[in-house]
């Protein structure tokens, strides 16, 4: 005897209802299409959005006048002697590329090295000022105050007596004016070691010589003075 139940569907039936139902969490290949063409839109407006960013952040970039090469004290600027160049930070100082042909013509009043960044303080129209010289001269510590010394400071420079001299200090160039800073303090703030700063100083001709030779012997003092001080000699560079 056998026994059939009228609620079984047939097979051919159940085969049928299974892939309706697969059909219908799968989506077809066609249905696929709109969201990958939607996706492919979408990453090209981000694309050229990005470009359109990096092009206006170069356009709002500014430029530097820097030197190609190494530069003594006394050299005429031309235009072959500068490279563009361009700094993030504080740049106020700096000379902007376009307002480069403002340096034609005028003079560097120290060392400038290959790469480095100008500003006008490191010209003058004139190599020298008539009946001046510019005197380096080499600072250890105890010679010069602990305090930053900068290019256009006025200082006074003093001959004191050498170790086995007992002769008295005396004053040989009242009101000199700095023109150019290696180095700007004598003492390191991290380390509290001593360092040497060397500094260029403009003074009147017929005091050159006396500078000159006392800052070989190691006897020469620099006294800075008040900004109001005027020097017996200057550059004429205006506003540093």
């Amino acid at each position: 005897m056998s026994f059939s139940s009228s609620n079984r569907p047939p097979a051919a039936g159940a085969r049928a209802a299974k892939s309706a139902g697969t059909a219908r969490r799968l989506p077809g290949g066609r249905e696929r299409r709109p969201a990958l063409a939607a996706l492919a839109v979408i990453l090209i407006l981000l694309g050229a959005a990005g470009s359109a960013l990096i092009a206006l952040r170069s356009g709002d970039r500014q430029y530097f006048v820097a030197v190609n090469k190494d530069l003594p004290p006394g050299y005429e600027i031309a235009d072959k002697d500068l490279a563009r160049g361009d700094l993030a930070g504080a740049t106020r100082p700096l000379v902007l590329w376009s307002e480069r042909d403002q340096l034609f013509g005028k003079y560097t009043t120290s060392w400038i090295y290959k790469g480095q960044f100008v500003t006008r303080s490191n010209f003058v129209p004139d190599p020298v000022p008539e009946g001046g010289a510019l005197v380096g001269v080499s600072l250890e510590s105890g010679r010069a105050p602990a305090e930053p010394i900068q290019d256009g400071d006025i200082v006074r420079l003093v001959r004191v007596p050498a170790n086995q001299d007992s002769g008295p200090a005396s004053v040989i160039a009242p009101a000199a004016e700095v023109t150019a800073v290696n180095g700007t303090s004598l003492t390191d703030g991290k380390t509290g070691a001593n360092t040497t700063v060397n500094v260029t100083v403009l003074v009147p001709t017929d005091q050159s010589t006396a500078v000159a030779a006392s800052a070989a012997a190691k006897t020469l003092v620099l006294v800075k003075l008040s900004a109001a001080t005027k020097p017996e000699i200057s550059t004429n560079r205006g506003a540093r």
